[in-house]
Parts: C-alpha cells; structure tokens; sequence
C-alpha cells in the first residue's frame, strides 16, 4: 500500500526549502509518494518548483508544514494557504491524517517551539493527528533536541541547514510516513520500511 504525504513549506533563505526537502526524503526512504510544494510569497513571485494547492492537501493521506519563524508563529505566506483551507476544514477533508511541521529561526530562542506549537493549533481544527518527532531517535538530540519539530537556527551567517539538522528532518519525514502507515493499518510495509532504513 502506498501513503501519499504533501510536505508544504514557505521558505525565504533556502534553510527551509532544504529542510523540507529532508523532509520529503525521510517520507520517500519509508515508502511513500511525496508532493514537495513550496507556497507563493505575498504578493506571489516566481518560485522555484511546483506551488501548492490545496489539491494536495486532498490527495495527501499524510502531511508536513515547513515554515521560517516571524515573532513565534508561521509566516505570512504560510499563514495565508492555511487560511485558505476553511472549505476543505469544513467538509472535514483534513480530519484524521496525521500532520507534523519543522521551522527555522534567525536565533536560538527566536520562537522555533512556538512556531510549531502555533501550526499544531492549526492540527487540533482540522482534527488532525499530530506526529512530533518526540525523543525516539538519536538524530532528534543531535539536531538540538526539539521534540515538537525539526528547527534551525541560522544564525547571524544566515547558514543553511548543517547535517544533523537534515538528518532530523529526514527521520521527521520516515517517522510521519511510518505512523500513517500503521494508521492505515499496513503493518507489514510499515515494518519492512522500518527494516529497509535502519539497515543504511
């Protein structure tokens, strides 16, 4: 059985682009098929990729939110496809598939957790499951340790995302496509994805 999980992301620098990427890898590695879509900026430009729609968010069993952090919540850009989602929250096409986000900020404590916190919210109306990556693999800790969602922090360089932060992400992206398998009640793919990446 194969999952479908939309990663949707807004990134301004590039850190979040990448991190979503990672994302999009992990959910790949675990057996599912992915729709990376970056949404536009605000007014729209011309973007790299595929936009997102919220086609994708119909088509997709599972989802994943990336966004740059602004004051503690998600972007603007973000903010503004989510607001967009109320005909889909109301005929309840979002209820019940799992969800998980990963941000970056500009400094340590420049609200990373809230952002996240912030699109669970969005989770709870929509009657979504939220899959943190929790403490259940190393790659969590050695990225820094947040169990709500893979962040980054830039920094003063403005740097991309080093290599324990991609690899927190792409455990984020495996973990999500894992536990919508098992939801779907596809325990034997589920097993064998989870044999599959260990083994690498």
């Amino acid at each position: 059985m194969t999952i479908n999980v939309a990663v949707i992301y807004y990134s301004a620098t590039g850190t979040v682009h990448a991190l979503a990427e990672a994302v999009a890898d992990g959910a790949v590695a675990a057996g599912a098929e992915v729709r990376l879509r970056r949404v536009t900026d605000l007014p729209p430009a011309d973007t790299d990729g595929p936009v997102a729609t919220l086609d994708d968010l119909v088509w997709a069993d599972a989802f994943a939110f990336g966004t740059p952090t602004r004051f503690g919540t998600p972007a603007a850009p973000l903010k503004r496809f989510i607001d967009d989602t109320a005909g889909l929250w109301r005929e309840g096409a979002l209820a019940d598939k799992p969800a998980t986000a990963f941000t970056a900020a500009f400094n340590r404590h420049g609200g990373n957790e809230a952002t996240i916190l912030a699109l669970g919210n969005v989770f709870y109306h929509w009657g979504a499951l939220i899959v943190p990556p929790g403490y259940t693999d190393p790659a969590v800790s050695a990225a820094g340790g947040n169990p709500y969602g893979t962040s980054f922090v830039t920094g003063p360089r403005g740097t991309g995302p080093d290599d324990a932060a991609l690899a927190a992400a792409r455990f984020q992206g495996r973990r999500l496509a894992l536990i919508t398998m098992k939801l779907r009640g596809d325990r034997h793919s589920a097993a064998s994805a989870r044999e599959t990446v260990g083994s690498a």
